[in-house]
């Protein structure tokens, strides 16, 4: 169980924590794609081709190295090749990628996920930890959250510990003194008690624990089943 007295300032993922990610990815891709056959119709044929932008996205890690783990930059520039190889302007490629960004940023909370940031909003600061590219501000959440980190505005992304340890300072407080809450085992769990703070595991597919080297930590379904645990002394 958690330490509760110890608990000062909340770091929290998003992607698949706040909301499921794929839905509002796939939506953002057809949003893409939708943009792409008006103003680059060339690139129709290669978008039909099954997986063939999920092969260019995987393949621009190594042609882009310098762009690390910017998901923002990296998609960027697939959407560049992709337009190269179609033989359409690559200039197009910032115009489409705001059009995939803008669809990327209209997600569907989880039932559990507004409350519980009201819930911790009302008695700790709150940062954000994510590898994903969400838009606090856009996604329309960003009062709940004194700050925000991912690999965009830190240059390192999770299960390096200086995010974390970026996120406590954000909050003022030591990593001992920080719950994250987050759906990963590796890159949540694992990799915050690594940076030495408490755990809560959002599990809501009841996976099993795949982490030898790890005791399974405080595992719940949901948001709302991490609060009701809460001692009201705790405050």
């Amino acid at each position: 169980m958690l330490d509760f007295t110890k608990i000062k300032a909340i770091t929290l993922d998003l992607d698949d924590t706040l909301w499921p990610v794929w839905p509002t990815i796939g939506r953002a891709e057809e949003a893409l794609a939708q943009w792409l056959a008006v103003n680059a119709p060339k690139t129709v044929p290669l978008c039909a081709i099954p997986g063939y932008q999920r092969k260019i996205r995987e393949e621009m890690p190594a042609l882009r190295p310098d762009l690390g783990q910017d998901l923002s930059a990296l998609r960027r520039e697939a959407i560049r090749v992709l337009l190269q190889r179609a033989d359409e302007n690559p200039h197009l490629a910032e115009s489409a990628f705001e059009v995939f960004f803008a669809a990327r940023q209209r997600v569907d909370f989880f039932a559990d996920a507004l409350p519980a940031l009201k819930f911790w909003h009302a008695r700790y600061p709150i940062v954000a930890l994510s590898n994903g590219n969400a838009d606090l501000k856009m996604v329309g959440i960003d009062h709940y959250f004194t700050a925000a980190f991912n690999p965009i505005s830190l240059g390192v992304g999770k299960p390096d510990a200086r995010m974390f340890h970026a996120g406590a300072k954000a909050a003022g407080v030591a990593p001992h003194e920080v719950l994250h809450i987050g759906d990963d085992a590796h890159l949540d769990v694992a990799a915050a008690l690594n940076a030495g703070m408490q755990v809560a595991w959002v599990n809501r597919e009841s996976k099993a624990w795949s982490l030898p080297d790890h005791a399974p930590p405080l595992t719940v379904q949901d948001l709302q089943a991490l609060c009701d645990l809460w001692p009201p002394q705790a405050f």
